[in-house]
């Protein structure tokens, strides 16, 4: 009996993966294709004059996207790292992490934003921004911008 009992559980385990993964959902593939690859990463507060770089790449049909920006002097950054769930015409939702850490915010500690986002096009702009960008951690407005390459 016991020897069933242990052979169901494991069977159930490896059946089931704890996180099944599911593909990006593609409503556009132009879309698509503007995203994959390399762009430029910037958090305002620190500079739309040098930019950081993030990556958008594709595996088993899911979109990562990982990226940062660092400050020139002291030790203000932006990084971004989770999956893209879906892609619209002009904006992608986005499920991880954002870690924003800026000397005169939240008093100079890392500020993190977990969970579900979404990054879009409005007007003329050459970029997708942050949609939620009131700081979880103060009052200050965060644009995070990933640029068409």
């Amino acid at each position: 009996m016991r020897r069933i009992t242990l052979s169901l559980l494991l069977f159930v385990a490896f059946a089931f993966p704890l996180e099944a993964q599911t593909k990006t959902v593609v409503k556009d593939k132009a879309a698509k294709a503007k995203l994959l690859g390399p762009h430029k990463l910037s958090l305002q507060w620190i500079s739309w004059d040098y930019f950081g770089k993030a990556i958008i790449t594709e595996k088993n049909g899911v979109l990562y996207l990982k990226g940062e920006q660092k400050s020139k002097q002291g030790t203000d950054f932006v990084k971004v790292e989770g999956t893209i769930t879906a892609i619209e015409v002009k904006s992608f939702t986005f499920t991880g992490k954002i870690i924003t850490q800026v000397s005169h915010n939240n008093d100079g500690k890392p500020c993190t934003r977990e969970g579900e986002m979404t990054f879009a096009i409005t007007g003329k702009r050459k970029y997708w921004r942050l949609q939620q960008m009131q700081s979880p951690c103060g009052v200050e407005t965060d644009y995070v911008d990933i640029y068409l390459r």
